[in-house]
């Protein structure tokens, strides 16, 4: 399956105070450093992303140094951070799912309002954009699920474009975000066609833009919600609509006969728009009073999360790491079951009850470590040593979640036979 990302942008000089902290503590040190006066690996971002292979499993962490980028990038690995010093960068990036982009600006400079110039485009599957300035003077400044619809998460970003320029295919929440429309435009687009649980939800965001801009609109089936945001006096009201030809007044071509025929096929659920606790400087508008009760299920306000979003399969605000389920003895080494694919940094080891260890050996991007046999066949493990590395989950998410590695007790391991142990549904250890 063709899964790409494509951003399109120009990395700009450094605003903000580096972020040294997020390599603290259990979290690993980037794996890539890019600098444009040649200290880091490399000198520029396409020639660090390309040294990472497009079968690649593991999370990798490029840091991008302050400078002035000047390039396009395209990325075709999976599971890739690409992080920046501050919030100042440019990018163009290609097949990827579990892809993080943080603390960067990233912006098309064309200045054609009229176009569709995409700063982030792509079919990859759980994005994750934090802490960045996504910008363009055009339309669809960032839009994901070209190709296929999928799972996105934006937050403490601001965006600006001119028309549609948020506009995910899929499921999307974005929160504390906010946007500014350059036209008399809809900020924001939706498409959910493909399954009646796709949704757009937007929390405790802000927007702005030129005096009588449209907060939103659809051309097929959409749902958004919007909760505990903030619409300036310049947005006009226009409630989010479906989209019919032909968008000035004047009577309909066939052309525009046609497609509103065509459109018809896609739009099946009607209008869907529900609000919260929305307010407008200088009065509100009476289609965003909060009207919770009459969407699917009238779900209360608390309830909206990233895991409700996502119907419970991918909760990007999850801070829990990978835990560990099961130990065993496999072909003669010791494995190590998670409950989801890591990524190893560096070379931790077991540490067994004789003062013995057990190197690692492989399994890096599954849910699998495999661990020497240490030399006392009949020996207990007694912890999980990271030796000065990391392990940390392969998905993406809103922060790196190193894996929690504690054990509930020694387990005792034979070339012969194994005790294994399995998580309870409380995450406790418990026997099998």
């Amino acid at each position: 399956m063709d899964r790409r990302i494509v951003l399109l942008a120009l990395l700009l000089p450094a605003l903000l105070v580096p972020s040294c902290s997020k390599f603290a503590g259990n979290l690993p040190k980037p794996d890539i450093v890019v600098s444009a006066d040649g200290s880091g690996d490399f000198k520029t971002i396409q020639a660090a992303i390309a040294s990472i292979p497009a079968i690649n499993r593991e999370r990798v962490v490029v840091f991008v140094q302050n400078g002035t980028y000047r390039e396009k990038i395209r990325v075709d690995a999976s599971f890739v951070t690409l992080r920046g010093q501050s919030r100042k960068r440019v990018i163009n990036l290609n097949r990827a799912n579990d892809f993080v982009l943080e603390n960067l600006t990233v912006e098309n400079t064309a200045s054609n309002m009229l176009a569709h110039a995409f700063t982030i485009y792509g079919t990859g599957d759980r994005t994750v954009i934090v802490d960045c300035n996504v910008l363009s003077h055009s339309a669809d400044t960032v839009s994901l699920g070209t190709g296929e619809p999928g799972r996105y998460y934006h937050a403490r970003c601001n965006f600006s474009g001119s028309v549609d320029f948020v506009c995910p295919r899929g499921w999307c929440y974005v929160a504390d975000c906010s946007f500014y429309a350059y036209k008399k435009t809809a900020a924001v687009w939706h498409d959910g066609s493909s399954d009646p649980d796709m949704k757009f939800v937007l929390r405790n965001c802000r927007f702005d833009g030129a005096t009588g801009f449209s907060l939103g609109r659809h051309h097929v089936d959409a749902q958004f919600y919007f909760l505990d945001c903030k619409f300036s006096a310049k947005m006009r009201d226009k409630p989010i609509q479906r989209v019919i030809y032909p968008l000035k007044s004047g009577p309909a071509t066939e052309a525009d006969i046609q497609r509103n025929a065509d459109s018809d096929k896609q739009n099946l659920w009607g209008d869907r728009a529900y609000f919260y606790n929305c307010h407008r400087n200088g009065g509100d508008f009476d289609w965003f009073a909060n009207n919770l009760s009459s969407a699917p299920g009238s779900p209360k306000p608390k309830e909206i999360t990233t895991a409700w979003t996502f119907g419970g399969k991918w909760n990007p605000e999850n801070e829990s790491g990978p835990m560990i389920q099961q130990l065993r003895v496999m072909r003669g080494q010791i494995a190590v079951v998670f409950s989801e694919p890591v990524t190893v940094k560096g070379k931790p080891r077991l540490r067994m009850r004789s003062s013995g260890v057990a190197d690692y050996v492989s399994g890096s991007g599954t849910d699998t470590l495999l661990f020497g046999q240490p030399s006392d066949s009949d020996d207990e493990v007694r912890t999980v040593d990271l030796n000065g590395g990391a392990i940390i989950a392969c998905a993406a998410s809103a922060t790196l979640r190193p894996a929690d590695l504690s054990l509930r007790a020694p387990q005792k391991f034979t070339t012969k036979s194994y005790e294994p142990f399995r998580a309870a549904t409380d995450g406790r250890l418990s026997d099998s």
